[in-house]
């Protein structure tokens, strides 16, 4: 079993790679096949954490940092790993090489839309006038696009990710406990994917920074992506009312 394991997938071709082959693979590996799919679950199933006081509680940042900080990574280690092999005979190029620089561009446009993204306004973030005007608080036009495009390209990248790495490791012809581990994670990821979404853990980004007040403009518009939930939809209007009051209590006693 052993001897099975650690021989290379295709039996009729040694697994021989160099030092900059090696690291390049294994950086990439734990930059698309690990930090970007965890960040991108971060990100769809955490706005609202277990325990939370949610709506009296908001704005919970959790999610965010670990997106950002771990797509920096992502971004850095593909630097990093492009740098170890970058070809000197651009026309020998190979289709892993191809999808690689496909993610890379589009890894581009990702920073770009990033930065672009407009600000975000609203009672968590106002301007030093006191408005609250904000792309991401009004859910203008742009920030509507702007969602659209990243969350889009997001999973495109990811899956695109994980078919580069496969044609990488056949094409370095690693050993058969490299793609055991690398589908095995890969399941346990999906599995947990379908769990949180089944469990309702993808909510409206707006809802979790705001609440379900409607009197914050993005409330009264549709909610932004697929099989996302608004949190008010569960509570009665009751309870939306107490919060309301209660927030504003609070914000009278300070």
């Amino acid at each position: 079993m052993i001897d099975f394991l650690m021989s290379p997938i295709d039996p009729s071709r040694v697994h021989e790679v160099g030092f900059a082959v090696s690291w390049h693979g294994r950086f990439m590996v734990l930059a698309w096949g690990v930090l970007a799919p965890l960040a991108v679950m971060a990100a769809r199933f955490f706005k609202i954490l277990p325990g939370q006081d949610w709506p009296r509680q908001l704005d919970n940042q959790v999610w965010w940092r670990s997106h950002w900080m771990g797509h920096s990574l992502v971004v850095g280690l593909s630097i990093f790993s492009l740098v170890l092999v970058l070809p000197s005979n651009w026309s020998n190029l190979s289709v892993h090489g191809m999808l690689g620089y496909t993610i890379l561009i589009g890894l581009l446009v990702q920073i770009l839309l990033g930065i672009f993204r407009g600000d975000k306004g609203g009672p968590t973030q106002p301007k030093p006038d006191g408005s609250l005007r904000g792309h991401h608080y009004d859910m203008t036009r742009w920030r509507r696009i702007f969602e659209a495009l990243h969350k889009s390209l997001g999973y495109g990248l990811l899956g695109l990710g994980v078919i580069t790495i496969l044609f990488g490791l056949w094409h370095a012809n690693g050993p058969v406990w490299m793609w055991f581990l690398l589908i095995l994670w890969w399941i346990i990821l999906v599995g947990c994917f379908v769990f949180l979404q089944r469990r309702g853990f993808a909510v409206d980004t707006y809802q979790a920074i705001w609440g379900p007040d409607e009197t914050h403009p993005g409330n009264r518009g549709p909610k932004p992506g697929w099989a996302v939930k608004r949190p008010s939809e569960s509570m009665k209007e009751k309870d939306v009312t107490d919060v309301r009051n209660d927030r504003g209590h609070r914000v009278r006693s300070h």
